[in-house]
């Protein structure tokens, strides 16, 4: 099959009524790559992984801070892309895959505040100072609620979707302000100790776990989203023929 062909066989998956099965098919094989590497990676976080030198047992939050963070803020990133297709190319779809994942972005960022400061208190003195990491890092959980109660409270899909967009759009300019704060200002929050440019500064069986948990949170984050999108897609789409024959044939669930 050449890529002429390829093309516009996963275009079709754009459209509501070929995506609403696609989803069906492929949300449990994400949840089990999720439930495996969860199981993986909690092994190697609190069985394998060594006591840190410095900071003891304590330092084990990190297993599911960091994930959670980068997730919170490569969330935000796919919602603003699907936002800007949507709004481009005026697909009913990107915005629905815009919505569905909010929920998950907004758990994973108040997990990440939740857990750092957990790991404040012993580091720091403190559950919480404002930072400016964590200050950013709070504005990108409201920025997850604002979409949420946005989106929900207009009635029009169409007028909902466009300003869910612009709040999407508008937001992830505080992703990299996220990511760079601690090289733009003088923060306590300690520096980042995985790069793209630099090995790793932790034991390869710390970094092995952390990062077997973030690939069960990525999993993780598509089974859920995929099984969120359906039911919303059915509400979408509600008046059109496929729908109802879907409807009859699941009897009448949605």
């Amino acid at each position: 099959m050449n890529s002429s062909t390829r093309g516009p066989s996963l275009l079709r998956f754009a459209a509501p009524q070929n995506f609403y099965p696609l989803a069906g098919r492929l949300a449990p094989w994400f949840a089990a790559i999720a439930v495996v590497l969860t199981l993986a990676g909690l092994w190697l976080a609190f069985f394998v992984a060594p006591t840190d030198a410095t900071q003891g047992n304590v330092y084990r939050v990190i297993f599911i801070h960091v994930p959670a963070a980068w997730m919170s803020m490569f969330i935000y990133l796919v919602m603003a892309f699907w936002s800007a297709v949507g709004l481009v190319m005026n697909t009913r779809l990107s915005f629905v895959m815009s919505q569905a994942l909010a929920p998950t972005g907004a758990m994973f960022c108040f997990v990440a505040l939740w857990t750092g400061a957990l790991w404040g208190r012993p580091t720091w003195g403190a559950y919480w100072v404002w930072d400016a990491r964590l200050t950013s890092q709070l504005l990108l959980l409201f920025l997850y609620f604002g979409f949420i109660a946005l989106t929900r409270a207009i009635e029009d899909p169409r007028r909902a979707d466009r300003a869910g967009a612009i709040i999407a759009l508008v937001g992830a300019v505080n992703v990299p302000v996220i990511y760079f704060s601690v090289k733009w200002w003088n923060t306590l929050h300690q520096g980042a100790s995985v790069s793209l440019t630099k090995a790793p500064s932790m034991a390869a069986t710390m970094f092995a776990g952390m990062l077997v948990l973030a690939f069960a949170s990525w999993a993780y984050t598509l089974a859920v989203t995929l099984w969120r999108v359906r039911p919303m897609i059915l509400e979408r789409e509600r008046h059109t023929e496929w729908v109802g024959a879907v409807l009859d044939r699941e009897g009448g669930r949605t």
